[in-house]
């Protein structure tokens, strides 16, 4: 499980987990547009949140929240206007979240135990 794309698999199903037990009705996993993909659309409440999941199996290279810079935001806000652009009506309240799960340990291709930290309105547009 050393493989990033499956780790990253693993954490957005943890992520999709944590959000749907805190009352997060989930919209969309893995919603792309054109070049661009956002991890988790839910809905919190009235709010619509446009969440980035960040999956680490250590601290080597920081902390899984630093990993969304400045050009992965711009990436998200693009598809997040995608998004927006195919609802009608007004558009909704909106924030932007970052969950960074630090897996632990991992077992038969899952994470058993982890630490994840959710950041709402971890940046804005």
């Amino acid at each position: 499980m050393n493989a990033p794309h499956t780790l990253g698999a693993e954490g957005e199903r943890i992520a999709a987990g944590y959000l749907a037990g805190k009352g997060y009705r989930i919209l969309a996993r893995n919603y792309r547009f054109l070049r661009n993909e956002i991890d988790i659309i839910a809905a919190d409440g009235r709010q619509l949140c446009f969440i980035e999941v960040k999956t680490r199996a250590s601290l080597d290279k920081g902390h899984p929240a630093e990993a969304v810079t400045l050009r992965k935001q711009k990436e998200i806000t693009r598809a997040a206007s995608g998004y927006l652009a195919g609802l009608e009506g007004a558009p909704p309240d909106c924030r932007f979240d970052v969950i960074a799960i630090l897996a632990h340990r991992v077992e038969n291709g899952a994470i058993v135990e982890f630490g994840l930290e959710h950041i709402p309105s971890a940046f804005m547009a």
